[in-house]
């Protein structure tokens, strides 16, 4: 039987790389995301490489959290049961905006955070459940430590990291995996206005780390590999130095 995939913020360059190797091997792909336009250009381009999968699309703004639990009910009437789900949606958080404006801040943590728990939240009783599957949430480096010039977006990563920590222990006895993913920089469009170097990776690296993290049911990694090194070395240094870096 075909593996019943769902994808939340389908649009973003990581999230449609993953699902085109899902839709390569024949299965059924659930692609959800605010923008309509986007998701049926999305959908006729897989239609037209992958025949043999099955996809649909539904357009959510997940920031409209009161929609998530429909949204999920939606998907499993149609495909019957859910295998993999993964969470990819996102903004990059403008520190200087945030500072300046609570709203601004709270909107941030809307997208970045309280959504995705809502999303886990959810899926984790379906999976509980079902007593079987993958549940994925895309974080950040950015989470494992907060820096001066972006910890409205580190610390909402950092905040869906621990939930996931959490989930990952209450689901273990019920044969739940659940995978935290935690990328460096990647090439996308939500950085199109920064100078990319040798620490950026293209999304299609992310998504084979991804899919084969699912495979193995590993708990957490950092992607490209070399990140989990960086990161071990910035959480070493003792915060006497590290509040007066201008990183």
């Amino acid at each position: 039987m075909n593996k019943k995939i769902v994808i939340f913020g389908a649009t973003s360059a990581i999230a449609y790389e993953a699902a085109k190797l899902y839709a390569k091997q024949g299965c059924d792909i659930c692609l959800i995301a605010r923008d309509s336009s986007k998701l049926a250009i999305l959908q006729q381009d897989m239609s037209t490489r992958y025949p043999a999968s099955n996809s649909m699309t539904i357009q959510l703004d997940m920031n409209h959290i009161e929609q998530h639990k429909e949204t999920i009910k939606k998907v499993i009437k149609t495909f019957k049961t859910i295998d993999i789900a993964i969470i990819a949606h996102g903004t990059l958080s403008n520190q200087q905006a945030c500072q300046n404006s609570v709203d601004e801040l709270m909107q941030e943590y809307q997208t970045n955070c309280l959504s995705y728990l809502s999303l886990l939240s959810l899926l984790g009783n379906y999976f509980e459940k079902q007593q079987k599957g993958s549940i994925v949430a895309i974080t950040s480096v950015a989470g494992d430590r907060g820096r001066q010039s972006n910890y409205v977006y580190g610390s909402a990563k950092a905040a869906v990291t621990a939930f996931l920590s959490g989930l990952r222990g209450r689901l273990a006895k019920k044969n739940v995996h659940i995978l935290t993913v935690k990328p460096g920089f990647v090439d996308t469009p939500m950085v199109a206005h920064l100078e990319k170097n040798f620490l950026f990776a293209k999304p299609e690296k992310i998504a084979l780390d991804i899919r084969k993290a699912i495979n193995k049911r590993k708990q957490v990694i950092y992607t490209p590999g070399f990140w989990r090194w960086i990161m071990l070395v910035i959480k070493l240094i003792p915060e006497s130095i590290f509040k007066s870096m201008k990183i």
